[in-house]
């Protein structure tokens, strides 16, 4: 288990609901990976990320889905890739990533509560 945190440091991660758009194969990535662009409404648009999601996921099943996303990070480099966001998600009993994700749709943008 991880440190106790304030309630204040956890309003300072900005944890939003959005909706993939485009996903295509990252052959240049050291691991499997995704090329997502991300949906996060209005007030903060498209994200482009990265994600080593390629155990549980094609690009054709991700389109549509919605995922949560930290979206206050700075961009990081990853290859030719600039990952605006950091999609969440959690390892299975293998390793693999499977996707957060909410139960019923939500408006893309909406912050996590």
């Amino acid at each position: 288990m991880a440190d106790e945190i304030t309630y204040g440091d956890f309003e300072r991660v900005d944890i939003r609901v959005g909706t993939i758009v485009e996903a295509s194969p990252f052959p240049e990535a050291r691991k499997p990976a995704f090329k997502l662009v991300i949906d996060f409404g209005p007030e903060i648009g498209l994200k482009k990320s990265s994600a080593q999601i390629t155990v549980h996921y094609t690009p054709e099943s991700l389109v549509g889905r919605q995922v949560l996303g930290v979206v206050n990070f700075p961009p990081r480099q990853i290859g030719p890739v600039r990952s605006e966001v950091l999609t969440l998600g959690f390892e299975d009993e293998a390793g693999a990533i499977v996707l957060a994700a909410t139960d019923k749709p939500v408006p893309n943008g909406k912050k996590l509560m």
